[in-house]
């Protein structure tokens, strides 16, 4: 059985916490502010050094606290206008468990882990999101390798047999996107080897990224179906302390420039200024780790709405590399409006490259 849609909500929040107040404000997978650090007892936390193991890292690690599944595009429609699309999937647990065991009887009704799932369509200005929640190790969600699948109910992303591509489907109110993904680049390991830093003392993630998705399929919003095709940006990230005492939030950036080169960049703000940190990949796919040293982020342009405040053109910039980017999101409000409200809309690039991309911003909501 699934569980009701209040008490899941109540359930999640909850788990969000931490089992501790909810009321403190500690957000599922750091979507909300986290005002202080969460109990890791039992968890592993992932250290430089750590090493990145296919097709082991595609499936969920039981022994993290939370991960995530996320995939952006940025398409285009038969008549060439700009579509996005975004999907999320979030695991945190409750409890650890080694990633040889056995997982729990479903017919005990475990308590480990909860899921979360966004998915959201942006097209002309208008925005299109929806959450899914569910229960872990109970049937309703959850990840496999081999073969490779991510689901919460009818909403999955799966490898199709007998070739490279993977297929996504989701369906909401009013909205529907049904792609076939197919990587054309090798993985992209952030960071040192894949441990991404998150703070100046120390603190990360795994994280790694096909960042050359080719992307085909048909969206479907308000009854009205459009073939779409373009690039996506995957990622994959597990922790188990992703913001840690004293950070509000992050901006997330990445992006397709027209030259082929790539660029993920983010900061995420603290109370005494802001840690960056990114990856340059160039045309021949070469990658090439940033810091605050390499890279700038600055908000140029705000904008408000009832869910909160957000910047919604920045600055970016590579000295090394000639890097000057004005990147903006089109006109059009483009909250997830979620459990845990969070910014999440495609990018035109400008400036001394052009290009398109994704941003997301965590920690503005009111």
């Amino acid at each position: 059985m699934r569980l009701g849609a209040g008490f899941t909500t109540l359930f999640l929040a909850m788990v969000a916490a931490g089992c501790s107040d909810p009321s403190t404000g500690n957000g599922f997978a750091g979507l909300a502010q986290q005002p202080g650090d969460v109990d890791q007892s039992g968890f592993l936390q992932p250290q430089p050094g750590d090493t990145l193991t296919f097709p082991e890292d595609w499936g969920p690690h039981p022994q993290h606290r939370i991960e995530w599944w996320y995939l952006t595009a940025n398409l285009k429609t038969a008549d060439g206008e700009p579509l996005g699309v975004q999907w999320t999937q979030f695991r945190q647990a409750l409890q650890p468990r080694a990633v040889e065991s056995e997982p729990p009887d479903p017919d005990h009704w475990p308590l480990e882990a909860a899921w979360m799932a966004h998915g959201a369509v942006s097209f002309n200005g208008e925005h299109w999101f929806a959450e899914k929640l569910a229960r872990g190790d109970v049937g309703h969600a959850g990840a496999t390798v081999e073969p490779f699948r991510v689901w919460l109910d009818d909403w999955q992303l799966k490898s199709v047999p007998d070739s490279d591509h993977w297929r996504l489907q989701l369906q909401g109110d009013g909205w529907a996107y049904d792609l076939r993904l197919s990587n054309t680049d090798r993985v992209v390991a952030h960071g040192d080897n894949g441990f991404s830093a998150k703070s100046a003392s120390g603190e990360g993630s795994m994280y790694f990224s096909l960042v050359d998705l080719r992307i085909e399929g048909t969206v479907t919003l308000d009854e009205e179906t459009l073939e779409v095709s373009g690039k996506g940006w995957f990622d994959r990230e597990w922790s188990s302390q992703f913001l840690k005492a004293g950070q509000q939030g992050w901006d997330w950036f990445a992006l397709h420039l027209d030259g082929g080169e790539k660029l993920m960049g983010f900061r995420l703000r603290e109370d005494d200024g802001a840690f960056l940190a990114g990856s340059w990949i160039t045309a021949g796919g070469d990658v090439e780790a940033l810091d605050s040293e390499d890279l700038t982020l600055s908000p140029a342009s705000w904008q408000a709405s009832e869910q909160g405040r957000v910047p919604v053109e920045w600055r970016l910039t590579i000295p090394r590399h000639g890097v000057d980017l004005t990147i903006a999101a089109p006109p059009g409000n483009y909250w997830n409006t979620g459990l845990y409200p969070y910014w999440e809309s495609p990018v035109s690039v400008t400036g001394s490259h052009q290009g398109v991309g994704y941003m997301e911003l965590t920690g503005y909501s009111e």
